[in-house]
């Protein structure tokens, strides 16, 4: 066996229109309105802020409300 002989890469067929990434970066920008406001003072701060706002979003079961539209 050579150096090489590990799969690196698992290839994902995605949506067509990339809806799981569009939903990605809507939750991102809840996230960044609803959550990281104001300066962090560090990672463990930071890594506590996202921590109660993930627990919040998950327990009100948040929903995106994505649709693709050609229009």
């Amino acid at each position: 066996m050579g150096k090489y002989d590990t799969v690196l890469f698992d290839i994902q067929i995605t949506p067509k229109h990339g809806s799981w990434l569009n939903i990605a970066e809507i939750e991102l920008s809840v996230l960044s309105r609803q959550c990281l406001r104001g300066r962090i003072p560090n990672k463990s701060a930071l890594v506590h802020q996202v921590a109660a706002w993930q627990k919040e979003r998950n327990q009100s079961e948040a929903k995106v409300d994505w649709r693709f539209d050609t229009t």
